[in-house]
Order: structure tokens, then C-alpha cells, then sequence
């Protein structure tokens, strides 16, 4: 009887632990998809989401960010997004992080903005605001960001692959 619980116990955890694992795959797809489509190089995305979520939907913060992309829903509304959504968390995050690069005009500006809020980064002459908090959110994510620009992704891999011609018969 003890075999038959362990043997089903290993099932069920090795069947959750491959839908996760596909899951995070398809995200991942998600985000890279999203990214060539908006412009942004999906590297950087990659590396908000896992800085903020693990690339996890269901993850939720104590300051009530949500989703993949840690989105404030109200953020989300004002793009006219869903950040309950994970389509459009994944792309509002994006369409946040370049608005952010856009406005600041360099990568550790623009996470900075995503991280404390611009008005933070104005107020600071449009430096990174003093935050620890802050600070190890840009490192973070640069870190992550070297490593997949060295180490693609094989969601960046396989989005960079030429598709195949399909011919049809008429």
C-alpha cells in the first residue's frame, strides 16, 4: 500500500512539475513574440518578468502588483490592459518598460522608472534613485540580461529560426 502511494504521489508530482514547466516554456514564447512585435529586445523583457515573477501569473506582490510582469492594475488600466490578463500583462510590462526607456532614454533609467516610478527618477535629475531596493532590481536584471544576451533563451532561439514555406496545392 505505502508502494502504491509513493509511486502515485511521484506521478502527480512529476505531471506538475511538466505542466509548470511547459507553462513557463509558453510564457516565455509569449513574451519574446510580444517583444520582437513592440520593438524591445526580448532579452531585457525576459529578464523584467523573471526578475519580477519567476514567470509566474499567479504571482501577486504586497503592493498589490500582479502577474508576470508585477503590474499595478491601475498602470494596466490606464494602457487600457487587463493585468489580470496574462496576454496583456505580458503586454503592458513591455509596453511599460519601453515607454519608461523612451522617456529616460537608457536601459538603467528606464528599469529604475519601472521599478520606483518615474516620478522617483525625475526627482532624483533623472538619475537611479538612492533606493537598496531599487539598486538590486537594475543589477538583477542586468545581470540576467548579459546572461541571455551570451546565453539565448531557446524561446529567443527558436523565435530567431526561419519558418518553413508551406506550399499549398491548389
Amino acid at each position: 500500500m505505502k508502494k502504491l502511494l509513493l509511486f502515485t504521489i511521484t506521478i502527480v508530482f512529476l505531471t506538475c512539475t511538466c505542466a509548470q514547466a511547459t507553462d513557463i516554456n509558453a510564457i516565455k514564447a509569449s513574451i519574446v513574440k510580444h517583444s520582437i512585435e513592440m520593438g524591445v529586445d526580448p532579452a531585457i523583457a525576459l529578464s523584467i518578468a523573471r526578475t519580477e515573477s519567476g514567470f509566474r501569473h499567479e504571482a501577486r506582490s504586497s503592493h498589490g502588483a500582479v502577474g508576470v510582469f508585477q503590474l499595478m492594475p491601475s498602470t494596466a488600466r490606464r494602457m487600457g490592459l487587463n493585468a489580470y490578463s496574462l496576454n496583456d500583462n505580458i503586454r503592458g510590462g513591455i509596453m511599460y518598460y519601453k515607454r519608461m526607456y523612451k522617456m529616460f532614454g537608457s536601459m538603467e533609467l528606464a528599469l529604475a522608472a519601472y521599478n520606483a516610478g518615474p516620478g522617483n527618477v525625475k526627482r532624483y535629475n533623472n538619475t537611479v534613485p538612492p533606493y537598496s531596493e531599487t539598486k538590486r532590481f537594475i543589477a538583477k536584471i542586468m545581470k540576467d540580461y548579459k546572461n541571455y544576451k551570451t546565453n539565448p533563451d531557446p524561446a529567443i532561439i527558436n523565435a530567431n529560426k526561419p519558418k518553413p514555406i508551406v506550399k499549398t496545392v491548389a
